[in-house]
């Protein structure tokens, strides 16, 4: 499908990779850009990820066919309301959010009394080196994009955000928002959990100061998520709090047989502990699941 006119809500590393796949294949005839800041004008336009950036949210979402929010979860229903007047018919709304029940939840009313149609997606995509100047066009190749339709989804619609998912690389799937947020708590929340907690402890100015110096590549590898945007963390740990937590009770209660079998010198579970993570990510990597 080709569209008339696109818009991202939001011009940061998925923004601006989205803008690049979508010039790229050329999917669209124009593709505008809302942006926060004056400064991110002239930074869209080096990087050639827009035709058009703007300050002016009415102006970017006018005549829109299809309107991507790559903002903060925590400014989506703000932004979400002050494009409700500016919305076209039966345009197509989708969002980059890492969260997906309460974000549906909130904005697929508000944009149906619009006359338009809300449909949530999450591409697994993206990178802990935040702004328009790391975007890539191939960020979305390969990539699982889960798209969280409802009962109330007008399908056609679906169909069409489907195709252009499919269009900028990605391959999409349908999922619940519930489903999808307990899913990816488990593998995207808590990482970065993990990822964070590493940093704290193992950096922290309280240990001797040649600690730094023998953090060598595992630890650069397992800790690289933590240099991610503490305030996007921060509302997507919040949004899904209740499904963070509970992953986190079971991963520490995890931790805790592993210690245990380290108190009591038990080998055997030390050795299958270790040979069963390998055993998974190898399989899982075996089967193309791994983005590496």
């Amino acid at each position: 499908m080709h569209w008339q006119k696109v818009t991202l809500v939001g011009v940061g590393l998925l923004g601006g990779s989205l803008g690049l796949a979508i010039k790229q294949r050329r999917l669209a005839s124009k593709v505008d850009g809302y942006v926060r800041r004056t400064a991110s004008i002239a930074e869209c336009e080096k990087m050639g990820v827009v035709d058009h950036a703007t300050r002016e949210l009415d102006r970017a979402i006018k005549d829109a066919d299809l309107i991507v929010l790559c903002t903060p979860l925590g400014k989506m229903r703000e932004i979400t309301e002050q494009m409700l007047p500016s919305l076209k018919p039966g345009a197509i709304v989708t969002d980059v959010g890492s969260v997906k029940e309460s974000v549906v939840a909130e904005l697929e009313p508000l944009i149906a009394g619009a006359g338009a149609h809300f449909i949530g997606s999450h591409p697994m995509a993206g990178g802990e080196k935040m702004g328009v100047t790391a975007s890539r066009a191939d960020l979305f190749t390969n990539a699982i994009c889960v798209i969280t339709p409802t009962a109330n989804s007008n399908k056609e619609a679906v169909l069409n955000l489907e195709e252009f998912w499919k269009a900028v690389g990605s391959r999409p799937i349908k999922l619940a928002p519930s489903v999808h947020d307990d899913l990816v708590s488990r593998s995207s929340h808590l990482p970065h959990v993990v990822a964070a907690e590493l940093a704290n402890y193992v950096l922290s100015p309280a240990n001797p100061k040649e600690q730094a110096l023998v953090c060598a590549n595992g630890f650069r590898d397992t800790t690289r998520i933590a240099s991610g945007s503490p305030e996007m963390w921060r509302d997507i740990a919040m949004a899904n709090g209740k499904n963070l937590s509970r992953v986190l009770g079971v991963f520490i209660e995890d931790l805790q047989e592993f210690q245990l079998a380290l108190e009591k010198g038990d080998v055997k579970a030390i050795e299958e502990f270790f040979e069963k993570a390998k055993q998974r990510r190898d399989q899982w990597c075996g089967q193309g699941n791994s983005p590496e």
